[in-house]
């Protein structure tokens, strides 16, 4: 287990933001290694039972976010906090996870592999919790409340993708808007409750969250990504690769540029989709994996 340092955030350039909100922090501990640089931060927080369509969509924002640089920021609770965590690390980005309770155990028990492997990562976990008496309840209720403060601080966005209407959730974009903190929601069907919160919220003004590129402008993050670029030994499947790398969609466009023959072009566009290397947008268009 990585050893604890206790630290005042005014003396860190990533943590500095904490002494600016209300309530500001005035000491901490972390186990592992914080963003050493004024880093873009999200939070992405919601419902501990998420659908299949949270979870989809949760993944894919902390992963597309982390492959961008941002640190992703979340609770490490079950759900969506453990779901962002897991998909920041899939983007081979930095994770943060902050916990209502004192390290070095990480809560709850089921997260531990998780946070074990976020701090195997580069990334951190943090907690405001010095020493707490272990048989009293009363510390759950105050200090997950505190937590959701710094969940919040730390990021430039918050963003919600799941929550019910009475979602504990709510505590934390309330926390957001005090700081004057961007909040954004992803849309969900009217009929589901886990999407009744981000709907209110979104009704209410929060920003609605229909691609990662809604986040990235947010954060002022313009830039394309960079594509790693790949080499086949087949050089009919490099022709093609390439071509997709360039811009090319248009499968039939592919095939005229190529200039293989119908049955070689399919057999490469199958062979590359096969590897993983493109994936099929629909309407017989191309993209890169």
């Amino acid at each position: 287990m990585d050893k604890i340092t206790e630290i005042n955030p005014r003396n860190h350039i990533w943590l500095k933001r904490l002494t600016k909100i209300p309530q500001p922090v005035s000491k901490l501990y972390y186990m592992g290694r914080l963003p050493d640089k004024q880093a873009p931060t999200v939070a992405i927080i919601g419902s501990r039972k998420p659908t299949a369509y949270g979870r989809e969509i949760t993944l894919r924002l902390a992963e597309k976010l982390a492959r961008r640089g941002v640190v992703i920021v979340s609770g490490l609770a079950l759900g969506h906090d453990a779901l962002a965590h897991r998909g920041a690390l899939n983007g081979g980005g930095v994770a943060v996870a902050v916990l209502g309770t004192p390290l070095p155990t990480i809560t709850p028990r089921t997260n531990r592999a998780l946070g074990e492997e976020i701090l195997q990562s580069g990334g951190a976990i943090i907690s405001e919790i010095d020493k707490i008496d272990q048989n009293s309840k009363v510390f759950y209720k105050t200090t997950f409340l505190q937590r959701n403060r710094i969940v919040a601080g730390l990021a430039d966005v918050l963003i919600v993708t799941e929550a019910s209407r009475r979602s504990g959730t709510m505590s934390t974009v309330r926390h957001a808007l005090e700081q004057g903190k961007e909040v954004m929601a992803v849309p969900g069907n009217v009929t589901s409750p886990l999407s009744v919160g981000c709907n209110i919220l979104i009704q209410q003004g929060a920003t609605p969250i229909l691609c990662v590129e809604d986040v990235l402008e947010k954060l002022g993050i313009f830039d394309e990504p960079k594509q790693l670029k790949l080499h086949f030994k087949d050089p009919r499947e490099q022709k093609i690769y390439d071509l997709i790398a360039g811009g090319l969609r248009d499968g039939d466009e592919l095939q005229r540029q190529s200039g293989l023959s119908a049955s070689e072009y399919l057999t490469a566009i199958t062979m590359l989709e096969l590897s993983g290397s493109i994936r099929g947008l629909g309407a017989n268009n191309w993209g890169l994996k």
